[in-house]
């Protein structure tokens, strides 16, 4: 498939699945690496990735600010190979204070830490897409109160950088609530999957919706059909937020598919 040209940098909320499964080749996630392979690519290869990943939460938005970032390998009980993959990307150090100074403009308190390394929710996905590793990368951190304006206004605010040849990541996972990815799916675990799925794309994507009723819903999504049931708690939606809040309009296209039975989708703005 050719590369699409696009005025503005893509912006993608997508699944990084279970921990290092996606890259220890587990059938329960062919599905989705086949997606991150294909969104891949349908875009221009950008300059820089800025990725806002479900397992970093701040008490104050952050921006990590190395050159040089290590890997965190932030899961437990997965094979001994899963702590040697590597995925060397550099940082992107000014990058990093050109967002603290952008976000500062909008007085949004953010500093820039030079230690942190990369969490897989970076790195699991961005292997997949970007295998070369080739691409200087930066991560910014959810807030620990996980407020969802605070993450919509975080979008806005880095929306000033999207006439860049950017790529805007939000990483998480549609649904995710572990206790129910494993044991056979009880028919309230399918129907609440499947309704708050149908909720997300019909909330994403439908082009009648105005603006101020997708964000009103966004901020009220703990109201929508199976929601608290597919998250007990938001981290990994929230990236739809930042997301959302640098496009400020429906997304151009939706993928959904399985991972362990259970339906989750990735939101593209091209």
């Amino acid at each position: 498939m050719s590369n699409i040209c696009s005025k503005n940098s893509p912006i993608i909320y997508l699944a990084h699945g279970g921990g290092p499964l996606p890259l220890l080749g587990d059938p329960n996630h062919n599905e989705m690496v086949k997606v991150l392979k294909s969104i891949a690519s349908t875009i221009i290869k950008p300059s820089a990735i800025i990725v806002i990943s479900a397992h970093w939460e701040e008490s104050m938005l952050t921006i990590t600010g190395g050159s040089k970032p290590s890997l965190i390998y932030d899961y437990y009980g997965f094979p001994v190979k899963s702590y040697e993959i590597q995925y060397p990307a550099i940082g992107e150090p000014v990058l990093a204070k050109r967002i603290q100074h952008l976000l500062q403009q909008y007085k949004i308190e953010s500093k820039v830490d030079s230690n942190r390394g990369f969490d897989h929710g970076m790195f699991v996905p961005l292997k997949i897409m970007y295998p070369q590793a080739d691409i200087p990368c930066i991560q910014i951190s959810l807030k620990e109160n996980l407020d969802p304006w605070e993450h919509i206004q975080l979008g806005q605010a880095l929306r000033e950088l999207r006439d860049e040849s950017l790529l805007f990541i939000g990483s998480g996972l549609s649904f995710h609530n572990l206790k129910q990815f494993f044991p056979p799916s009880s028919i309230i675990a399918q129907e609440s999957n499947l309704a708050f799925e149908r909720w997300l794309k019909n909330l994403m994507t439908d082009k009648k919706l105005a603006e101020e009723e997708r964000e009103k819903q966004l901020l009220d999504w703990d109201a929508a059909p199976g929601a608290q049931f597919c998250h007990p708690r938001e981290e990994h939606l929230l990236p739809l937020h930042v997301c959302y809040g640098v496009a400020g309009a429906k997304s151009n296209q939706s993928y959904h598919f399985n991972i362990y039975d259970k339906q989750v989708s990735c939101y593209l703005w091209n």
